[in-house]
């Protein structure tokens, strides 16, 4: 039986250095692989250490990653997932005062909110547009995207990933 392979990205965006031993045996149990990460110094938080890693898998991946990853104190990461010939693009955020978001990805990278969502939010949301505007801000994960922003620039001397198209 053959399974739809995609492909992602696994973004530590800060950690502390204490961790990084059993984020890497996290990652090597969904993998099924050993994995190396370059840990770097993480400029924005002292004591702190950031690294990324492509990764090839199962469709699936991304989520069991994001799952294996979630709850870890101090820990900041986002893992993404392209889309492949049967599944959409998702990405995952995680920091540890919001918790967990997941989104849909288009292929340009924009997030896409379900329709049945986005009803939700207007129809909870009448007659106030502010109240609108802050549940629209969830749902695309705006929130997280602020609170990841600074971690998102490593400085110099980090690794460039180039994304590539599956299928």
């Amino acid at each position: 039986m053959s399974r739809t392979m995609t492909r992602g990205v696994l973004f530590v965006h800060g950690t502390p250095a204490a961790l990084c031993p059993h984020i890497g045996w996290a990652v090597e149990s969904v993998l099924e692989r050993a994995v190396t990460l370059d840990w770097i110094a993480q400029p924005v938080q002292l004591r702190m250490v950031r690294a990324e890693l492509s990764w090839t898998g199962p469709v699936g991946t991304g989520a069991a990653l994001a799952s294996a990853l979630r709850g870890w104190q101090g820990l900041r990461y986002e893992v993404t997932e392209e889309a492949s010939l049967v599944s959409d693009g998702s990405r995952w955020t995680y920091t540890p005062s919001l918790g967990i978001h997941h989104a849909w990805m288009s292929v340009s990278g924009d997030v896409v909110v379900n329709e049945d969502r986005l009803r939700e939010a207007i129809a909870r949301n009448v007659g106030d547009p502010e109240g609108l505007q802050d549940e629209i801000g969830l749902l695309l994960g705006s929130p997280w995207d602020d609170e990841l922003e600074p971690f998102r620039y490593a400085g110099e001397g980090a690794p460039v990933r180039w994304l590539h198209k599956v299928g």
